[in-house]
């Protein structure tokens, strides 16, 4: 399992890194949160680049999902990955 922060650099861009649990122990304790969305894409979705509409959580149950930031970088995850 790995964890990815998502963020907004100084440049202005999108970077990721990649964090571990055991470095952030206040991700152990309950998150408050307004909803949570399960949803299924097909295997050949493709989105445009996009600003993130909210600060969010994505937790890929099965299969495995590319993400790429501003910065170029990209992150592939698989089952379990946040």
């Amino acid at each position: 399992m790995a964890i990815y922060r998502v963020y907004s650099g100084d440049d202005g861009q999108s970077h990721v890194e990649e964090m571990k649990l055991e470095d952030h122990p206040e991700l152990t304790e309950g998150q408050d949160t307004a909803n949570i969305t399960f949803r299924i894409f097909p295997a050949d979705r493709e989105d445009e680049f996009h600003t993130a509409p909210r600060r969010q959580y994505i937790i890929t149950l099965s299969g495995e999902v590319e993400v790429e930031v501003g910065d170029g970088s990209t992150v592939r995850y698989q089952p379990g990955d946040a």
